[in-house]
């Protein structure tokens, strides 16, 4: 009965990962400049992967496996915003402007 307790979790925490990487691609299509092309990839990648690493850790069960696992996602958790950052700041020094939606108000 526990196992498949587990195998119900994991699927559902993978299918929340898939979800949120999903709608970060969606994001990275629609966005108009690389500033919030990156906010969007940014936020979404760390919670889609920690998503679906925590429904491999309940396939893994309490095992090693599943420690590193857990080691896959604190990385990520500190690699992910220090690469956005660092494109971020690539973007800057290039002189990409942010994108600036036309003016459509008025009296």
């Amino acid at each position: 009965m526990l196992h498949v307790a587990l195998d119900i979790l994991s699927w559902i925490s993978i299918l929340a990962g898939l979800f949120f990487i999903l709608v970060g691609t969606l994001g990275v299509l629609r966005m108009p400049d690389i500033y919030t092309r990156l906010h969007a990839a940014g936020m979404t990648d760390t919670m889609g992967a920690g998503f679906m690493i925590l429904g491999m850790c309940f396939q893994a069960g309490l095992h090693l496996l599943a420690l590193r696992l857990l080691l896959v996602y604190v990385f990520l958790l500190f690699t992910s915003p220090i690469s956005t950052h660092a494109l971020a700041r690539a973007a800057l020094s290039g002189k990409v402007e942010p994108y600036r939606a036309p003016f459509e108000g008025g009296d």
